[in-house]
């Protein structure tokens, strides 16, 4: 059987691992980063972070369209690790995994996210491109 594509991205930011696992548990501060959106509708987050919780963020992209994904929190390691299905509403049967891992380094975190089994390289690109945009806002939401 042959492997599904993956990627990985890594990320020096300038806070503490808490701080980085709260913006990316804390729907009030994943709404400053998450996402490619029009500046003047944020996104809607939703968190229930316990392994079985869900999260959901909404966003609408500066031409209008609509997006929604979503998934279920598998392993909590509060300021260390993530590990979270991932879906769009619009291609739930495409579930991937995202894992980010939280390390400290002096002053700050090296953030390593993993996103694993993409439906193919196409979905691999687009999301290596929407992650790097949302880590870029991320990294400025803390320089």
């Amino acid at each position: 059987m042959a492997s599904k594509p993956s990627l990985a991205l890594k990320r020096r930011l300038k806070a503490p691992p808490q701080k980085v696992y709260e913006a990316w548990t804390q729907p009030e501060k994943m709404i400053h980063w998450w996402g490619v959106y029009d500046d003047k509708k944020p996104p809607i987050c939703e968190t229930d972070v316990r392994i079985g919780g869900r999260f959901r963020v909404q966003f609408w992209t500066p031409d209008g369209q609509h997006h929604s994904v979503g998934g279920v929190y598998r392993e909590i390691v509060p300021d260390q690790k993530l590990v979270f299905s991932w879906a769009w509403q619009s291609t739930p049967e495409r579930e991937s995994q995202v894992t980010v891992d939280l390390k400290p380094d002096s002053d700050g975190t090296i953030l390593t996210l993993t996103h694993e089994q993409f439906f193919d390289d196409k979905a691999r690109d687009d999301h290596s491109r929407g992650w790097n945009a949302s880590l870029d806002k991320l990294e400025r939401m803390f320089a």
